[in-house]
């Protein structure tokens, strides 16, 4: 906080009323309508922040918050409290770095299911696993992973603006789970255009290294799939058994939000011949 304590609590005054604050979607119980969203909630409740954040979910809930604003490593917000001038809160968490990013998107774009949800703008239930095989955390592991300020003489930590502010936080993860991942250092369509990019190399090597076109190997396509190279210019080569999906690649063909061709794989894969 900005003014040190003096020995003796705070007083407060009456809270000014705004009209036209951020105002929390739940009116009642629990914040947080998706798992990411209360997943938040959940570790900061883990450092032993429940008591404090409850003292700002009315102040979430009656639009006491002004603005929230979230970039790379930082977010914002401006509280009205009972003094006239809004307190101004901050919320700061590392970003990952460059490197950690690549190798962040390497492994989404190595797993089409994680690909596939991230682009039809859903969170992948287990993303916090994959981040934890890179030596990585999504969500901070301890109360020192965050910093958190606000510029009311409170000296909890949080005080109820800053709670507030975190359930504000909360719901735009719900809105927006990139909101998350923005936070860590990728906005949405940078990450998106990156995981574009690296599924369509290796589409392209597949398509390009392994899969001669299926009407030049009818006669030998269910064959055993075999580790040797593949000579495109001849009729006779074996072939993947999943080669057939290749050719919808480009295709819009979809199921829900998941390709048609990323369903079907694994089970073209477990083909044998005579099957």
């Amino acid at each position: 906080m900005s003014e040190h304590w003096s020995g003796e609590r705070p007083r407060y005054g009456k809270t000014i009323k705004v009209d036209n604050g951020i105002k929390a979607t739940s009116k009642r119980g629990d914040i947080g309508a998706t798992w990411w969203s209360r997943r938040f909630i959940e570790v900061l409740e883990s450092f032993g922040m429940g008591g404090r954040l409850t003292r700002g979910r009315n102040y979430a809930r009656q639009g006491q918050v002004l603005s929230l604003s979230l970039s790379t490593s930082m977010v914002i917000a401006l509280v009205q409290g009972s003094r006239p001038t809004p307190y101004k809160t901050r919320i700061a968490i590392k970003s990952f770095t460059g490197q950690e990013w690549q190798r962040i998107e390497h492994a989404l774009a190595g797993k089409a299911l994680y690909a596939a949800k991230l682009l039809a703008g859903e969170m992948p239930s287990d993303i916090e696993s994959l981040f934890a095989s890179l030596g990585l955390r999504l969500f901070p592991a301890t109360q020192r992973e965050l910093t958190m300020d606000c510029s009311c003489p409170d000296w909890e930590v949080p005080c109820k603006h800053l709670a507030a502010t975190c359930y504000l936080l909360a719901e735009s993860f719900d809105k927006d789970p990139f909101e998350i991942l923005a936070w860590r250092g990728r906005g949405r369509e940078e990450l998106l255009d990156r995981l574009r990019m690296l599924r369509g190399s290796v589409r392209s090597a597949v398509v390009r290294e392994e899969a001669p076109p299926l009407t030049r190997c009818l006669d030998t396509f269910w064959q055993k799939q075999t580790t040797t190279s593949i000579n495109l210019g001849d009729p006779t080569a074996v072939v993947r058994a999943d080669a057939v999906l290749d050719q919808f690649d480009g295709v819009p063909i979809t199921v829900g939000r998941s390709s048609l061709a990323d369903l079907l794989r694994p089970a073209y894969l477990a083909l044998k011949p005579g099957d």
